[in-house]
């Protein structure tokens, strides 16, 4: 792995958490100002994001579209327009850091806004992740080959091979056992958190729902990706 690579996974993952923290709004953290400089960074880190991959940005209008490349340029423009959205709108929004640019009005739009493209952000930027697991699901799928030697062929050695391939696929199974099982969770978190309705405007105020506590908030956000993720990852295999 390059530099690069590790600078890019770092941002990503850096930019990953960030949302997560955002998305629990002012009731994760109470502080507007703490609130307001975590959103800031999660831009000057989507300004390095978009510096680090500037070549496909350069490639959008050119080349062939295969539905792969249609599929990911969708997600990464609408991760954009989110982005830009979230950044008019926070400033808006400001109490704090952007208060020397003195807005007068368009809070009610702003408020709307927000919600909005945070959480269709949210979406998005799961999908993406979907995109770019590829290399990790590869190793899942291909576990280290079995080593074979003429030993095994003969005697107490040859009870060897059995146990290996039984070995071999449960490296296989229980991962996707696991996944099934977080994506299921993620299906149920999707629904009780009410992320459906926030997308579609039925519910203009976000809510954060105390009894289940800030772990729980997390795990249900964080397996809302997974599951999304891998709806895209398994989408994109079959383009």
């Amino acid at each position: 792995m390059t530099k690069t690579q590790r600078l890019r996974m770092t941002v990503d993952i850096t930019m990953t958490i960030l949302s997560i923290i955002l998305m629990g709004g002012n009731y994760l953290i109470p502080a507007d100002i703490v609130h307001e400089i975590l959103g800031v960074g999660l831009f000057v880190l989507w300004a390095l994001h978009i510096i680090l991959n500037r070549r496909w940005y350069g490639a959008i209008f050119r080349g062939k579209y295969n539905p792969y490349r249609v599929m990911q340029t969708v997600i990464n423009c609408c991760i954009l327009i989110c982005t830009i959205f979230l950044m008019i709108s926070g400033i808006i929004l400001s109490n704090h850091i952007f208060t020397f640019l003195n807005i007068q009005g368009g809070l009610g739009f702003a408020r709307i806004a927000h919600l909005l493209a945070s959480h269709w952000y949210y979406l998005f930027m799961s999908l993406h992740i979907g995109l770019h697991v590829g290399v990790i699901a590869n190793i899942m799928r291909h576990p280290a080959p079995i080593n074979c030697h003429p030993e095994l062929d003969s005697g107490s050695h040859a009870e060897e091979m059995p146990k290996q391939v039984r070995h071999d696929k449960l490296r296989k199974i229980i991962p996707r056992i696991i996944l099934a099982l977080v994506c299921a969770y993620g299906i149920y978190a999707f629904i009780a958190r009410g992320v459906w309705k926030y997308l579609i405007l039925q519910q203009q105020f976000f809510f954060f729902d105390l009894e289940r506590g800030y772990i729980l908030f997390a795990i249900d956000y964080i397996s809302i990706i997974i599951l999304f993720a891998t709806l895209s990852h398994l989408l994109a295999r079959k383009m």
